[in-house]
């Protein structure tokens, strides 16, 4: 009985113990990638907010410009983890043209009294942020990503800093009457960066962007359309796609790789 009773209680203990380990692996949390948020000023004055995730000196860099209405924290939480598990430095930018869409507010926006600021005047924030990559000590190559009227943004700043962007991702690059003054199209002649233009299969059907791409084409840049896919960067966030999104990163992290050293 003494021993049958010994038994018992080392079945309890081993039994308590994987119970407690259990526990230890299934509550540990999720831990949040480090950011130190940054500000600099544009050429005209305006205070941009980003913030800045640094990993090796030597690794390539990636700037994230948002789309309109939102901003770095909402439209780029779900896919900035990822970039900095493939090895990337990051700078993640508010620019002055943005709000609270996908959650999450823009603090480039709020720090604005009065904000009548048009899609092309966030440039100068563009070109802010690639000043402010360039003076840190970072050594890797610079590649610019776009979403929305960021992303026509982005083709413009590739296109005047050839010596400084070495590749650009254009995703669902704005164009007509709203981005008049720095429309996309008229830069693809003669940029020479590598370029990855993005569109979901529901943008690509529209004759305006048939015509953007086939451009883009004939120029040699690279064009791709997402058969599961959404308006931007979002095209990224499986949650926003409500389908499988393998297919997007794959053909981002093979452009990535392949224009990062």
């Amino acid at each position: 009985m003494k021993q049958l009773t010994t038994l018992f209680l080392l079945i309890g203990l081993i039994f308590s113990s994987c119970k407690e380990t259990n526990k230890e692996i299934t509550t540990k949390p999720t831990e949040e990638p480090i950011k130190k948020e940054v500000y600099f000023y544009s050429s005209d004055s305006v205070k941009v907010y980003a913030d800045f995730y640094q990993q090796d000196l030597d690794a390539p860099n990636i700037i994230l410009f948002h789309q309109g209405g939102a901003n770095v924290r909402s439209e780029y939480k779900p896919i900035i983890p990822k970039l900095l598990e493939s090895g990337y430095n990051i700078l993640a930018v508010d620019q002055r043209v943005g709000g609270q869409l996908l959650g999450n507010y823009n603090r480039t926006v709020a720090d604005i009294d009065i904000n009548r600021f048009d899609y092309c005047d966030a440039y100068p924030d563009l070109e802010a942020g690639l000043k402010y990559m360039k003076n840190t000590s970072n050594t890797g190559k610079i590649i610019v990503w776009g979403s929305s009227y960021s992303a026509t943004l982005a083709i413009k700043l590739a296109y005047n800093n050839p010596d400084t962007v070495d590749a650009v991702l254009a995703f669902s690059p704005a164009s007509g009457e709203p981005m008049n003054g720095c429309q996309p199209n008229p830069y693809f002649e003669s940029i020479k960066t590598p370029m990855l233009l993005l569109r979901p299969s529901s943008e690509a059907a529209i004759e305006s962007v048939k015509t953007q791409m086939a451009l883009a084409e004939e120029f040699g840049h690279q064009t791709y359309v997402a058969q599961n896919g959404r308006h931007g960067s979002s095209m990224l966030v499986e949650e926003r796609v409500q389908a499988p999104v393998t297919a997007n990163w794959k053909v981002v992290m093979d452009f990535l790789n392949k224009h990062k050293n």
